[in-house]
C-alpha cells in the first residue's frame, strides 16, 4: 500500500480554493470599483468600463477554479489576468505593486501545474483499464 503524505495532499487540495477566493474578493472588488480603483484604470490609460472586463474574468476565473474538469483553465485564466496586471503596472513605472499579482501568478502556475498532472495520471489510469 502506498503511503499517502496528508500535508502535501492537504495543500494540493486547499491551494486551488484559497487562489479562488482570492481572485473573487479581487473580481468584485474590480467590478464594485472604488474611486482610488478607478482613478488607477484611468491612470494606467484603460477605458472607464475596463474595470467591469477585469472583474468579469477574475470571476469566471474563481469559479472555473473550483471545478476540477475546468481548473487547468482557470489557472490558466488566472495566469493571463495576472500577466497583464504585473505588465500594467510595470510598464507604468509601478514596479512594487507588481509582487501581489506575481505571486498569486506564481500560485496559479502551480495549481496548473498540479492540475495538468492530475490529468495525466486519470488519462494513464483510465488507458490501462482499456487494455
Amino acid at each position: 500500500m502506498a503511503k499517502v503524505n496528508m500535508r502535501k495532499m492537504s495543500a494540493k487540495l486547499a491551494l486551488p480554493w484559497v487562489l479562488a477566493a482570492f481572485i473573487f474578493a479581487g473580481g468584485l472588488g474590480n467590478i464594485f470599483a472604488t474611486s482610488d480603483i478607478l482613478a488607477n484604470y484611468a491612470r494606467w490609460g484603460y477605458p472607464s468600463w475596463f474595470h467591469f472586463v477585469t472583474g468579469g474574468l477574475e470571476l469566471t476565473s474563481a469559479a472555473l477554479l473550483i471545478s476540477w474538469p475546468l481548473r487547468l483553465l482557470g489557472g490558466a485564466l488566472c495566469c493571463l489576468i495576472m500577466f497583464a496586471a504585473v505588465g500594467t503596472v510595470i510598464i507604468n513605472g509601478e514596479y512594487f505593486h507588481a509582487i501581489m499579482p506575481s505571486i498569486v501568478m506564481l500560485l496559479a502556475i502551480i495549481v496548473c501545474t498540479s492540475a495538468w498532472r492530475e490529468r495525466s495520471v486519470i488519462s494513464k489510469l483510465s488507458s490501462q483499464s482499456d487494455i
